[in-house]
């Protein structure tokens, strides 16, 4: 069995949780598939794939370094190089974007990670529900506050997608951004 088939048979069990509603193994093949029908998945990212949001809890903010660590503890069970358990776990934390990607590796996957903001508008439209429902705890006008700050954040970066085999969805990312702005303030 190679890592990335055992990485997956771990890992899916974590994307079944009920509360999960984008969050899911879904989310995981097609970060892979975007990356794979681009001709750039490696064995590294397919793994990170895999683990990027193994825990995921959406009233904690640290869920990339608990997922980062479970992971990682989980690669080193397997034997893997100290290498490839630092480059997973830089790749899990950059999808935090909370800073621009280091390298190459990172800035694939974090584009991959983002790509559902440049989908069609009724993907991006059932992912944008999906999210809602991760976040039902939130009273509406929280909601409604917190979410539009998040997607302004997105359509405030000069560029959402800092790769060229990525680049071709911006356009419809800021459209689809900035559709759901206009519908969160006016709401």
């Amino acid at each position: 069995m190679t890592l990335s088939v055992a990485a997956e048979a771990f890992a899916r069990p974590f994307y079944t949780e009920g509360h999960r509603h984008y969050h899911t193994a879904a989310h995981v093949q097609a970060v892979i598939h975007s990356l794979r029908v681009r001709g750039v998945l490696t064995p590294d990212l397919e793994l990170a794939a895999w683990g990027h949001d193994l825990i995921y809890d959406p009233r904690a903010a640290d869920n990339e370094q608990r997922s980062a660590d479970v992971f990682g503890a989980w690669l080193a069970a397997q034997g893997a190089t100290d290498d490839l358990q630092t480059e997973v776990r830089a790749l899990i934390l950059a999808t935090r974007h909370t800073s621009p990607p280091s390298g190459r590796s990172e800035a694939l996957f974090v584009d991959a990670d983002l790509g559902v903001l440049g989908a069609s508008p009724d993907d991006f439209a059932a992912y944008d529900h999906a999210i809602r429902r991760e976040y039902a705890h939130v009273p509406d006008d929280l909601y409604r506050a917190g979410r539009t700050r998040v997607l302004r954040h997105f359509l405030n970066r000069e560029r959402l997608y800092t790769t060229p085999e990525f680049a071709g969805l911006e356009a419809q990312a800021r459209v689809n951004l900035e559709g759901a702005v206009g519908r969160l303030e006016t709401e």
